[in-house]
């Protein structure tokens, strides 16, 4: 029988380390603080360093200034010296910043060089490291704290389900064929398609699935776009300022808000500012809105918002895309149509939308979004806006400029797109450093706000279905001819699945928000778009992985730990992914085994151990069978490290 013990060497063994918070319990796991705070910097140095005084030295991003802060020697431990310094409150602007130790020794002067999480080694050079990120916030805005351990349904409209009928556009493609019909799709992937083919999903549908959505412990719909256009999707806007008809209309819209209040749900609306469609009231390349376009003339009111090279059949596109001009969100009058008084985000706040997720946000200038959040908070202070920002959003730097999503003004969360990347090379491939990344690196680089409302994903109508992402063949060298027919098999499957499991229970226990894009939690595979976009198959529904979502959702919403409590992750390797969230009043655990081995996990020092979901053994353990999970509760003074995992014969 082989025994492991859980301790902080399966998370940090290193010769040195640097640690920076601002004095509150686990505040070392984070690098993102408000501005008020006092920060103090520990760091750990080999003995044999011989270090006789010692510093950090804090540059700003933004300025280049510099700011050191003096340590003083507090202790030995195991062969280390302790230097621990402070730095007082409002010493700092917010800002983004980065940091290194420094050690004066006998030789010279030794700077930090960080190598994984706060682990560092020591070198003498005299070339500029800065190897440590530092976040300074100055939040305008309350936290949106009605998504805190919630959960996003993500609805893809025109596939989720058929409601009350709704008139059908003279261009568009009807396919009646809901339960086996196929969407177009181009000849190769980037080829043109008019993506006009319907098959009547729309807003009186998702109500009248409120219910089912709201028994997965959802209390967020994020829609698709569902402003006036003429494509399925929706992203090539026509009318900002028009719901949809094939959609419901404006009737069908309100009616969705008000009963999805009812059941504590917000919806929260996709905004697409960066560009329009050219079948627009704005650019109307076909003259079918009376209103005068950028396309028809240079007199347009609406001219000044696109960039024409050759007038009027070359201007610049999103990623060249001739249906989708590009709008200057920094032209007074374009942002006054979206920001002002009236404007598009005042005209669905008001009438009570819970915010926006904003489509590419790396293209839109920080004034704009500074705007579209202090007119969101303005009709509620608690509206939510989140971007599609696929990196690290603490440090991201689009098209040349570092941008300032988390310090303040800004987003209150991103599409965590790092942690799908992450827990997919992680469940499929064995690969621990991606996953790794996510949570030792990209975590906390956020607010501890921002993270506790971070919009966590692994599937939505831009990538792969995650169990085909778990489980099926590549695509790649596959045509969508060969695509659109593809299946997984009956062993790639229930492999997939088993996978899922894991996925969603990892994801529905991090800190942050847990988004399920409809038809995941029955089963729905499918390549990248369009393959990711079929309709919801009701009559087909894997009701064994419903039931799990459903089960986790309830663990979910019943422990207030999911809300705001503090990540520590104890164990991360290529068998295991153990970690807890804290509270004043609880710990929960969740406890992953992707090996091939059955492992039973106790709790010798804890008997009050309580699966909420999983087997417990007679003895009271938990059994990890190979590729399971489970959550267990324990009580706020116990030490999760102490848990020991026994092989089972």
């Amino acid at each position: 029988m082989k025994e492991l013990r859980l301790d902080a060497h399966h998370v940090l063994c290193c010769t040195g380390s640097v640690r920076y918070g601002n004095g509150t319990e686990n505040s070392d796991s984070r690098r993102a603080f408000v501005r008020g705070d006092l920060l103090y910097f520990a760091v750990r140095v080999p003995r044999q360093i011989g270090a006789v005084c010692a510093s950090v030295r804090i540059r700003s991003d933004s300025t280049k200034s510099i700011k050191e802060v003096p340590l003083k020697w507090l202790r030995l431990d195991d062969k280390c010296e302790i230097w621990q310094g402070e730095l007082p409150p409002n010493s700092l602007d917010s800002g983004l910043y980065f940091l290194r130790a420094e050690m004066d020794t006998a030789v010279g002067t030794a700077m930090t060089v960080r190598t994984q999480g706060e682990e560092c080694t020591f070198r003498f050079a005299d070339e500029e490291i800065w190897s440590y990120q530092l976040t300074v916030c100055d939040f305008s805005y309350p936290a949106p704290e009605w998504i805190f351990g919630g959960t996003v349904y993500q609805v893809f409209v025109d596939r989720f389900r058929r409601g009350a009928d709704t008139p059908v556009k003279k261009d568009a493609i009807w396919n009646a064929d809901w339960e086996n019909g196929m969407p177009q799709y181009p000849a190769y992937p980037g080829a043109p398609l008019a993506n006009n083919m319907f098959f009547g999903g729309n807003l009186n549908g998702v109500t009248e699935k409120l219910d089912y959505i709201a028994s997965l412990g959802v209390n967020c719909i994020y829609l698709s776009p569902v402003f006036e256009a003429y494509s399925n999707h929706k992203y090539d806007t026509g009318d900002y300022f028009k719901i949809d008809e094939m959609f419901g209309g404006e009737e069908a819209f309100d009616e969705l808000i008000a009963e999805a209040e009812k059941r504590n749900i917000r919806i929260v609306l996709d905004g697409v500012f960066n560009h329009t469609g050219d079948d627009s009231v704005y650019f109307n390349r076909y003259g079918h809105y009376p209103s005068l376009g950028a396309y028809q003339s240079k007199d347009s009111p609406y001219y000044p918002w696109y960039s024409f090279q050759k007038y009027p059949d070359e201007y610049t596109c999103w990623w060249n895309i001739k249906i989708l001009p590009r709008i200057h969100t920094e032209v007074p009058a374009c942002r006054e149509f979206f920001l002002g008084e009236s404007g598009v985000i005042a005209h669905y706040a008001k009438r009570g939308i819970g915010g926006f997720r904003l489509d590419v946000a790396d293209e839109l200038p920080d004034v704009f979004l500074d705007g579209v959040k202090a007119r969101l908070a303005e009709a509620d202070p608690e509206n939510i806006l989140w971007g599609e920002v696929w990196e690290d959003a603490s440090n991201k730097v689009a098209y040349g400029k570092r941008r300032r999503y988390f310090q303040g003004k800004q987003l209150d969360g991103v599409m965590n797109y790092e942690l799908r990347t992450g827990l997919i090379r992680y469940l499929r491939l064995g690969d621990v450093s991606a996953l790794r990344y996510a949570i030792c690196e990209v975590m906390p680089n956020a607010p501890k706000r921002v993270q506790d409302a971070q919009m966590n994903l692994f599937g939505t109508h831009d990538t792969v279905r995650i169990l085909t992402a778990l489980a099926g063949k590549d695509a790649e060298g596959r045509t969508n001819d060969e695509l659109a027919v593809a299946r997984m098999t009956a062993e790639e499957r229930e492999l997939g699945l088993k996978r899922l499991r894991i996925a969603y229970l990892i994801l529905a226990t991090l800190p942050g928000v847990p988004l399920i894009y409809y038809g995941d939690e029955v089963g729905m595979e499918g390549y990248a778009d369009p393959f990711n976009r079929m309709p919801f198959p009701w009559q087909r529904m894997d009701e064994d992985l419903l039931g799990f979502y459903r089960a986790v959702g309830r663990v979910r919403t019943s422990h207030e730990v999911y809300r705001e409590g503090v990540f520590k992750l104890l164990r991360l390797d290529q068998s295991f992914f153990i970690f807890e969230r804290v509270s004043g009043k609880e710990i929960c655990m969740t406890a992953v085994n992707v090996g091939t081995e059955t492992y039973a996990l106790s709790f010798p020092a804890t008997p009050e151990a309580t699966a909420l979901l999983g087997e417990t053994c007679e003895d009271g353990s938990v059994l990890l069978p190979a590729l399971s999970g489970a959550i267990i509760s324990l009580p706020a003074n116990a030490a999760g490290s102490l848990a020991h995992l026994k092989a089972v014969q």
